[in-house]
């Protein structure tokens, strides 16, 4: 296959690029900004259908592995900022992509719009609208591909991993809280979590048997206090961690939302509600079951590497 992998610098992306490569498939790759292993520089948040068109042309598929940061402050109203940052850079690149015969294609997205199916009592997209603009995102790409272009969309949860000095966007703030003097206290509830490596075999079977599904990823189910138990024995500081009651942790989560709404500043995940998703098991069934040790093991090992990630983790 030919395959164009947009986002093909970033973790998940240049991952894709390597394992297609290993399969014997053709790639080549369009990123925002120069990096080594690019082909071409181009933002999709600007770029139109006739921008895309000459990308694709005679291509078999197309992987879409650009990252948002969800948590990122912005002035209300957010929406059509997400939306242009999120759904429709996809619509157009599906549709340059219909246009020139592709036949398969992948989107990486969040697992926040699986467990807006499973429990729609959560009312997620309502509440956050990064997860408003994700479950968009699936469902415009989708109908801009249409029907001889099946779209698989991979639900992502914490990736861990490395791919040259690319590392999650969470990676350094955790880093420097596993390695300080600061107590580790987490509250319940825990997280799926995946390694790049994974995540992209997985959309490499997909665009093999050009597949159209919705894809939880996950490789283990974690509690937090098991992840944070874990980087911290990655980073070589092994220690208890302790437990945050959720009265603790929504009431400091709904004051900073408060915070945030008197700045008239919101986030893509609402920090009113964000409590309610972290005391909750985001858990995907059935995991793969593959280690994240090893993925660990890159994600922390150096902190000098992680410096420049200081910023509010995200989930996926």
């Amino acid at each position: 296959m030919r395959i164009l992998v947009v986002g093909g610098s970033g973790l998940i992306g240049a991952h894709a690029v390597d394992v297609l490569r290993e399969r014997g498939h053709a790639v080549t790759t369009v990123a925002r900004t120069a990096h080594p292993g690019v082909d071409h520089v181009l933002d999709l948040e600007f770029a139109s259908v006739d921008d895309l068109r000459p990308l694709l042309a005679g291509l078999d598929g197309v992987v879409y592995a650009a990252r948002t940061d969800e948590q990122r402050p912005l002035r209300k109203p957010i929406y059509p900022v997400f939306r242009q940052d999120i759904v429709e850079p996809v619509i157009r690149l599906f549709t340059a992509a219909r246009h020139e015969g592709l036949t398969r294609g992948v989107i990486m997205g969040s697992y926040y719009t699986y467990f807006d199916r499973l429990h729609p009592q959560w009312r997620l997209a309502t509440r956050h609208t990064y997860i408003r603009c994700r479950a968009e995102q699936a469902q415009e790409g989708r109908a801009a591909a249409g029907p001889d272009l099946p779209v698989a969309v991979l639900e992502l949860p914490f990736v861990f991993g490395r791919a040259g000095d690319r590392l999650p966007n969470w990676a350094g703030p955790l880093d420097r809280w596993a390695r300080s003097r600061t107590p580790l206290v987490v509250p319940a509830g825990g997280t799926a979590a995946a390694s790049a490596r994974s995540v992209a075999e997985i959309a490499v079977d997909a665009l093999e048997q050009a597949r159209g599904a919705d894809i939880p990823v996950a490789d283990e189910n974690l509690t937090w206090s098991d992840m944070m138990a874990r980087i911290a024995e990655a980073v070589g500081r092994r220690r208890r961690v302790g437990r945050l009651p959720a009265g603790a942790a929504r009431v400091s989560l709904r004051f900073a939302g408060m915070l945030q709404a008197l700045g008239r500043k919101e986030s893509g995940i609402n920090l009113t509600h964000l409590a309610d998703l972290l005391l909750a098991e985001l858990f995907i069934e059935p995991a793969t079951g593959r280690s994240l040790d090893p993925a660990l093991r890159e994600t922390f090992a150096d902190s000098a590497t992680t410096a420049e990630h200081d910023r509010v983790p995200p989930s996926a």
